[in-house]
């Protein structure tokens, strides 16, 4: 049975005690992370959030203390008091090394049984066995040092935004699903059997309703959740910082930002942002890297190879461009150093993209090597490799197809070329932007109408509004990314205030007046009484932390996250619930095997 702490308080965290406090009675409290009895010593490595500390028991400090001592084990845990001293032998690995304590009283507050995972850095276990004893996984020191930094970025923000004068309001987590792009977490009513709440994916009704209360400056730290095929680093509740403001333009939300980021990165990681961001066009970005997201840590842009390779006669380019898509292409600098093997395989890399294959010019020992060499001219073929800037030593690769396809298949291989060859090493830790003049609509073929790329209140371009008419396709939208080495961190824009325009856009997206009112009436009704222009932004708060602690796994910087398959190892959830609750909820269910 473990002791009662009694008169013990502690006075210092474990991993803070330093050479000041030589000579000072202190007690710490924490677990036991490894023990040595070499007979006349007792060394014991004590662990809290804020490091190790070495504790050293001899009879001849206190007999009972160093009986009890030798009693010890992994993961206990423990209360010591003591006097600190200077280590004989240093340890300079660790913040505490200099010092120990000779620990003179000693209460075991609890036992524990061996742990099913080790608890140190960098472990090496399966992930469902780190979230299924996700409690003793996040005693590990890494860990601790991502979630400390997590409440390090929270309270940045929190500063920040409070400085800038916004109000932190809080909104449902019970609220009216809303069609926003991905299917939504639905919530059965007791008192309205047969109805359901949602759980909100994002707060963007109630934030452009807030703008209509006429709080100007909203912010929030809230919480989402989305029903969706989970896909890397996407979990099925996730956590945004949201913010709204009125009377403001695209340039006022885009400062903000870079001076929020700028001040987060400073205050938890001591690293200066340069701003402004730079900032490239939607089709920009997808005509030189493939990608609404580009990492611009390196170059190897895209080249547009259409206007050379069309009317040559090779009827894999000129089925692409008769169809309306287009060639392009890739320079790997030194990469006719690949063997065919090689080469194949990007080839299988390329078609998991849709695409049908890719084309390949080597320039090797002074020669032109490729297999579509012969359905070209040497005119051609001298005007691809002028188009690339290909030197001897190079390798050109190509694809054919739609231009969806090629974007995207060209955009990953980029990637995946960067990745292989080493182009990241040395280049810019943090590689910031800003893509903007997104499209407004996309076009659904199968369903035969519209789709808005962001949400249905996003606004389109002043000069772009004659489009809505003629060719929506083309209508661009006040809409803007940020990009943090090709990841998405953040995106937002301005949203529509004008009660016709929103109605227009509503009749483009296929929606009935009376299906716009079914879904939208509450904020329908609300810009009856005078909305503000107004717009904002959500960052993606897990994926900011993952960038901060230099982690690519989401889950290690959400304390309790799902796997792959939205499962929770640790609660076993989603599970089975009593049928007397379904019941109450007047919910007809098969009996439960």
């Amino acid at each position: 049975m473990g002791e009662m702490l009694g008169n013990f308080k502690r006075t210092h965290m474990l991993g803070l005690v330093r050479e000041e406090q030589v000579g000072e009675e202190i007690t710490v409290m924490g677990w036991v992370a490894k023990k040595r009895n070499l007979g006349s010593l007792i060394f014991c490595d004590l662990r809290d959030r804020e490091g190790i500390l070495q504790v050293v028991f001899t009879e001849d400090a206190s007999k009972e203390a160093y009986d009890k001592a030798d009693t010890l084990r992994s993961e206990y845990v423990v209360a010591v008091r003591g006097i600190v001293r200077t280590r004989e032998s240093v340890n300079d690995s660790m913040p505490t090394g200099r010092v120990e304590l000779i620990g003179s009283e000693l209460k075991i507050l609890s036992e524990a049984e061996t742990p099913p995972i080790m608890i140190k850095e960098n472990l090496d276990a399966s992930e469902n066995i780190r979230l299924k004893y996700r409690y003793l996984d996040l005693r590990r020191p890494d860990m601790q040092k991502i979630f400390k930094l997590r409440s390090k970025a929270y309270m940045s923000v929190r500063a920040f935004m409070d400085q800038e004068g916004f109000l932190e309001v809080e909104t449902p987590i019970l609220t009216k699903s809303t069609p926003e792009g991905a299917r939504d977490y639905l919530v059965p009513s007791r008192n309205y059997k047969g109805k359901f709440y949602a759980l909100p994916q994002s707060p963007q009704l109630f934030k452009q309703l807030l703008m209509v209360s006429g709080f100007d400056k909203y912010f929030q730290i809230a919480k989402c959740f989305r029903d969706e095929d989970l896909r890397a680093n996407r979990q099925p509740e996730f956590t945004q910082i949201d913010m709204e403001m009125s009377f403001i333009q695209i340039d006022d939300i885009i400062d903000l930002n870079e001076r929020l980021v700028q001040k987060v990165f400073k205050d938890v990681l001591d690293v200066d942002v340069e701003i402004p961001f730079q900032r490239i066009t939607y089709r920009e970005a997808m005509d030189r890297y493939g990608s609404d997201k580009p990492d611009l840590r390196f170059g190897m842009e895209i080249s547009d190879l259409t206007d050379i390779t069309g009317g040559t006669g090779f009827k894999v380019f000129n089925d692409a461009i008769d169809a309306g898509g287009s060639v392009r292409a890739l320079c790997l600098k030194g990469g006719a150093s690949m063997g065919r093997k090689d080469i194949d395989r990007l080839g299988e890399f390329v078609k998991t993209y849709k695409a049908k294959g890719l084309a390949y010019v080597m320039l090797k020992d002074g020669e032109v090597k490729s297999p579509i060499a012969k359905f070209l001219s040497e005119e051609t073929m001298s005007a691809i490799i002028s188009r690339m800037d290909a030197v001897d030593g190079d390798l050109v690769l190509i694809v054919a197809d739609k231009n969806e396809v090629v974007f995207q298949s060209l955009g990953a291989l980029r990637l995946e070329l960067a990745k292989k060859t080493g182009m990241l090493e040395g280049s810019e830790r943090f590689r910031f932007a800003w893509v903007t003049e997104f499209p407004l609509l996309e076009r659904d073929e199968e369903a035969g109408r519209y789709v808005a790329l962001h949400h249905p209140f996003t606004s389109p371009m002043e000069e772009d509004l004659e489009l809505l008419e003629t060719e929506p396709g083309k209508a661009r939208a006040k809409a803007y990314d940020m990009v943090l080495n090709g990841e998405e961190l953040g995106g937002g824009s301005i949203r529509i205030h004008d009660t016709s325009l929103q109605a227009k856009i509503f009749g483009l997206l296929g929606f009935t007046e009376e299906e716009a009112w079914e879904r939208f009436g509450f904020l329908l009704e609300a810009f009856k009484y005078g909305p503000p222009p107004h717009g904002g932004l959500a960052f993606g708060m897990d994926r900011l932390v993952m960038f901060l602690a230099g982690t690519d796994n989401i889950k290690d910087v959400i304390a309790f996250p799902k796997n792959q398959n939205a499962f929770d190892p640790m609660t076993e959830a989603p599970d089975r619930v009593e049928a007397v609750q379904l019941a109450d909820l007047g919910i007809a269910v098969e009996k439960q095997q």
